[in-house]
């Protein structure tokens, strides 16, 4: 929090690791659970990490994992919540590469707006993991990999299912859409790949599309608006289950059955969604899963000994419907 002392040992570092220093010096606060500078030297491997948040039951679990598989792989865990900003999270980065640490992974709040802080890590020859959510950054040496989920393949599967129960339908299907963040890779990528899967079938019709920022109270918020703006709502696309979650109180208080009246889709199969799926009031679900932790640190550990690792990694997950879940859900981890 205070001013950077100047170093008064009669040796000096390298001109071009002092620049590092300084730049890394730019914004050293930040609220990490850790302080203190890197262990380069003891042989044990110290992360920085910057989460997004903890604005759903997805991401706490995702949390949980991070910190759990670090501590089982000897790994130092400097953690930091950015609390859904951008800015947090560049404060994080910086913070960690002042503290010399050997590797930075992050999983970006949006996807824009990384190359600089990006490019300082690399100056300072930290190799940086993005988790769960990628950046549009140009230049793909800024990262050595991405691990995470296909989300264009999840609301792809998301668009597919309703195709297949619609086929045959008389009229119009009015459908609402519950976005994520705007500018986060799963919002963009979920509406992509759920707009092209319902693409060809004309009677399917997005009527109202907006974003409930992945949490329960804006998903009940903006369902609350779309119920009140349109008289006929036949399906509700959440791009996570807690918006998901908030919605069916919104549509239970509009005296309409969720799952029956509003046929409901959504994405992650998290604990409290799949067990509205197997009560039936969720319809169907695309996995999306948190337990990044122990193949990320997997990775850490192969990129701070330099060996070479895909440049993408994708988790492997399935979708359910309502009897799938009623068989999952006593074995479910989160």
């Amino acid at each position: 929090m205070g001013k950077m002392r100047t170093q008064s040992a009669p040796w000096r570092a390298a001109a071009v690791l002092a620049s590092v220093l300084l730049v890394g010096g730019v914004a050293a606060c930040g609220n990490s659970d850790t302080g203190g500078g890197g262990s380069k030297d003891d042989g044990k491997i110290t992360m920085g990490f910057s989460q997004v948040g903890a604005e759903s039951g997805w991401r706490t679990a995702n949390t949980t994992s991070i910190k759990e598989s670090a501590a089982a792989a000897g790994i130092e865990l400097k953690f930091d919540d950015a609390q859904q900003k951008q800015e947090n999270q560049i404060k994080a980065i910086r913070n960690y590469i002042q503290q010399k640490v050997d590797v930075i992974a992050f999983s970006p709040v949006v996807e824009s707006g990384w190359d600089t802080v990006l490019k300082e890590a690399k100056d300072a020859d930290i190799p940086v993991i993005l988790t769960d959510r990628s950046v549009d950054s140009a230049d793909k040496s800024l990262y050595k990999t991405f691990l995470g989920s296909d989300f264009v393949k999840e609301g792809r599967l998301a668009g597919e299912w309703l195709v297949e129960q619609k086929k045959g339908a008389s009229g119009t299907v009015n459908i609402v859409e519950l976005q994520g963040n705007t500018g986060a890779a799963p919002a963009n990528d979920r509406k992509k790949g759920f707009g092209e899967a319902i693409a060809a079938n004309p009677n399917l019709k997005i009527i109202a599309s907006q974003p409930g920022d992945f949490t329960r109270a804006g998903g009940k918020q903006v369902m609350e608006q779309f119920l009140k703006a349109n008289k006929q709502i036949d399906v509700l696309f959440a791009h996570n289950d807690d918006m998901g979650l908030g919605a069916l109180e919104a549509i239970t208080a509009a005296g309409k059955v969720p799952g029956k009246d509003i046929t409901i889709i959504t994405v992650d199969a998290v604990k409290d969604g799949m067990q509205a799926l197997a009560d039936g009031k969720f319809n169907f679900i695309a996995e999306c899963s948190p337990l990044l932790g122990p193949q990320l640190m997997d990775l850490a550990k192969k990129v701070h000994a330099g060996e070479e690792v895909p440049a993408r990694i994708e988790t492997q997950e399935t979708t359910f419907t309502t009897e799938q879940a009623k068989e999952a859900l006593p074995n479910r981890k989160y």
